[in-house]
């Protein structure tokens, strides 16, 4: 299989846990790119630093690898591989995922870290 490309997304992002009843502010509607997630017990928003969002409770500071893509729905592994990596890096991580790639969150912190290790993999980080 193939090394992947990820790219380093310039902005910052939060991760906002919410009740699940509650309205979306439109702002996130309007932002350039962001990630909502509902269960029957929780709203979860992934969006830039620059949205003020009245949350439950949020997680600040993360920052994207995009996975280049578009990726075809049928391939196996890809997350799992790259998680290794970062697992071994000492990286945690949040991943969002849309038809076509999957978008690996890390902490701010741990970000040369992530991109050292997944290069030293193999991988292409553009930042």
């Amino acid at each position: 299989m193939a090394i992947q490309t990820l790219a380093v997304l310039p902005q910052q992002f939060n991760i906002h846990a919410m009740e699940p009843d509650e309205v979306i502010p439109q702002s996130v509607f309007n932002s350039d790119i962001y990630f909502i997630g509902k269960t029957g017990d929780q709203l979860s928003l992934v969006v830039p630093d620059t949205l003020e969002i009245d949350s439950v409770d949020v997680d600040k500071n993360w920052r994207v690898l995009e996975l280049i893509g578009p990726l075809q729905l049928s391939m196996v592994g890809i997350m799992a591989q790259i998680g290794q990596v970062l697992a071994r890096a000492k990286v945690s991580i949040f991943i969002v995922s849309t038809f076509d790639t999957d978008f690996f969150l890390v902490k701010d912190n741990k970000l040369s870290v992530a991109v050292s290790a997944l290069r030293q993999a193999g991988y292409t980080v553009n930042e």
